[in-house]
């Protein structure tokens, strides 16, 4: 009558976005890699109504919040009756971040609802249902390292990024992607992230050249304020031995990778 899942980060190892899409999407290529950083979800069947409590609150109210949408759309899809579902939200990732918290949530429901009441469910399928929640949610249910094209909903496997240490550093503001996306329109973005090389690396296993490879095309429509603040936790995590640093997603968390942990630990530390 319960399930208990993991809703675990992504960070986007490269990030490249197109032009905007007649449906208001843009078409992006993203390599996405999920991380072990988590929140928790718990959800009960046969509660007598639906309800979400949340450690930390992040949709003034509850029935916007991304979690309550993908019970939604599950029983909508599935013409079955819930009975009354209850979802407990522990919150561990910082919202508005660019590690895809919101749309991790939603697939953790998604999983524990097929657990629960359609355990026969395909894959296939639970990512059918979750991209009509967002673009980053079948990768989330999926989990892995994908390259993500479309408007992220069409997912490739890829060979996993070899064992590092990741270090995660948010700035004290956030950016919502809805306005980045925006801005991206008709800028100019210079070179763009090369995902081939990116694939390349990770085939062979090569963590440095896959830290070489980083890339982030919302990096390059930051605000002067913005740009500064992240340009600087990057430069500190190289400083301390970070192969490589990028910002996540639509930001602004940003993300190195490191081959020696004490050396993680030494840059979490300084930062």
């Amino acid at each position: 009558m319960r399930c208990t899942e993991r809703a675990y980060a992504k960070i986007n190892l490269t990030l490249d976005v197109g032009a905007k899409r007649a449906d208001g999407y843009h078409e992006i290529t993203s390599v996405m890699q999920r991380i072990s950083l988590w929140d928790t979800v718990t959800v009960e069947r046969g509660t007598g109504c639906d309800s979400l409590l949340c450690s930390v609150p992040v949709t003034e109210d509850v029935n916007d919040n991304l979690c309550m949408k993908a019970l939604r759309v599950f029983f909508a899809e599935t013409a079955m009756e819930s009975g009354g579902v209850s979802i407990t939200l522990e919150k561990h990732i910082p919202t508005q971040a660019g590690l895809g918290g919101g749309s991790s949530d939603a697939a953790a429901v998604l999983l524990a609802l097929r657990t629960l009441y359609a355990p026969r469910m395909t894959d296939m399928r639970l990512e059918r249902l979750a991209e009509k929640l967002g673009s980053d949610v079948p990768f989330c249910v999926r989990g892995g390292t994908c390259l993500a094209e479309g408007r992220g909903e069409l997912l490739t496997d890829l060979p996993p990024l070899p064992d590092c240490a990741i270090v995660l550093c948010k700035p004290d503001f956030g950016l919502p992607t809805p306005e980045l996306f925006a801005r991206l329109d008709g800028a100019d973005l210079g070179p763009r992230p090369d995902t081939a090389a990116m694939a390349a690396a990770l085939a062979r296993g090569d963590l440095a050249a896959a830290a070489a490879c980083l890339g982030n095309v919302f990096e390059r429509v930051l605000t002067e304020e913005e740009g500064e603040e992240i340009r600087s936790i990057k430069e500190a995590l190289l400083r301390h031995g970070a192969l490589g640093a990028a910002m996540s997603g639509s930001g602004p968390t940003v993300f190195g990778l490191f081959d020696d942990r004490q050396k993680a630990v030494r840059a979490k530390e300084a930062l």
